[in-house]
């Protein structure tokens, strides 16, 4: 996928504030803001973004991964093994005139280990959190980026189609969930966005619960969380099955949820205030008697990060949609000792409303 790499760059230059410099390590902001990508471990590796320049403290096994780009121009500080990166940390901010200044920094991803070597150099360096800034950027995502995703969506849902044509009583959450991984494959994911996550049974009441060998058993629910990866953009999906009949309880916890789903929906537009769209589904979820059992945020953010913080669809947040964000509307009710119900979705925020990017039934499907 072809993108503007010096377009991002000024992007981000342009809303540096006080910032001399902004330090991005390893990650999905590093690939985004300059298409580099390094393994976050034992050898700090950092891009310095300042307003005029780029440079890179890097070590000397990876350098030419720099020296490649030459679109970048960067100002390359190496470092060996032998002689540590205390050298390339003290060449880079001189070169880049930060002594005494400001540097921004995500403070979510920037380690320890980076900021007293900075700070061992200069005491009177000082830090600023730039992490909303970065993921503000990342937030309205391009037409590229969208068609990743919606290519993403579009093998993960394909992948399920044929594993429900398999679905049978014993089979265990780890062997559904490596059918499904492995469909993903045969469809054409190069790898997955995040390990496949099946909960059956009482195990579907823990929204992130642990997989293992239950076996999957007639009369309760199937949880299944899952999502292709391309280009390094994901899908993520979630949709809950029932194998044999489901319970009058069942049908109506899982038609709230659903009721849930299609509220939060119909409200986002641009403009809607993100708390507004948790409060959509909440509300539907409370009405029914199950407030207490919609544990987690309506939805998150979703691009290079399976979770990005901004869209944060969550109660009480006034930030609002704006275009070309993207994120999930994933209600649930989980009931202690029965199991749960998820029903999400992907969506991008258009000058309308939303386009809901997945389209797999979100109607109860009873698995024979």
């Amino acid at each position: 996928m072809a993108q503007d790499y010096a377009a991002r760059l000024d992007a981000l230059r342009a809303q540096m504030g006080d910032s001399h410099a902004v330090a991005i390590v390893p990650g999905s902001n590093m690939r985004y803001f300059t298409g580099l990508d390094f393994h976050l471990g034992q050898r700090p590796t950092i891009a310095l973004v300042t307003r005029d320049g780029f440079g890179m403290i890097v070590p000397k096994l990876e350098a030419i991964k720099v020296t490649d780009r030459a679109d970048l121009n960067a100002q390359s500080f190496v470092w060996s093994d032998g002689d540590g990166y205390e050298g390339a940390f003290v060449a880079a901010v001189d070169a880049l005139g930060l002594r005494g200044g400001v540097l921004g920094m995500d403070g979510m991803t920037m380690r320890v280990t980076e900021w007293l070597a900075f700070q061992a150099i200069d005491p009177t360096l000082r830090a600023a959190r730039m992490e909303r800034t970065l993921i503000g950027i990342r937030a309205r995502k391009t037409p590229d980026e969208l068609d990743a995703m919606r290519r993403a969506i579009a093998i993960s849902e394909r992948a399920l189609a044929r594993l429900m044509d398999e679905i049978q009583p014993g089979l265990t959450e780890l062997q559904i969930s490596a059918r499904l991984t492995a469909l993903m494959a045969e469809e054409g994911a190069a790898r997955t966005a995040f390990e496949t996550t099946v909960q059956v049974g009482a195990n579907a009441a823990y929204p992130h619960g642990i997989m293992g060998d239950r076996p999957l058993q007639r009369g309760e629910f199937l949880i299944i969380d899952f999502g292709a990866s391309v280009d390094g953009y994901p899908a993520d999906i979630t949709r809950t099955f029932c194998l044999g009949a489901a319970s009058d309880e069942m049908r109506h916890i899982y038609n709230t949820v659903l009721s849930a789903n299609i509220a939060a929906k119909a409200i986002a537009r641009p403009g809607v205030r993100m708390g507004d769209v948790d409060k959509a589904a909440r509300d539907i979820i409370a009405a029914a008697g199950y407030g207490d059992a919609f544990i987690h945020r309506t939805g998150h953010g979703l691009g290079l990060d399976i979770h990005e913080p901004i869209p944060q669809i969550a109660a009480g947040n006034t930030d609002v949609l704006d275009v070309n964000m993207v994120f999930t509307i994933e209600p649930g009710i989980y009931i202690p000792g029965m199991g749960g119900v998820r029903i999400e979705d992907d969506v991008v925020v258009t000058e309308r409303g939303i386009d809901v990017m997945t389209s797999y039934p979100r109607e109860l499907v009873i698995a024979r």
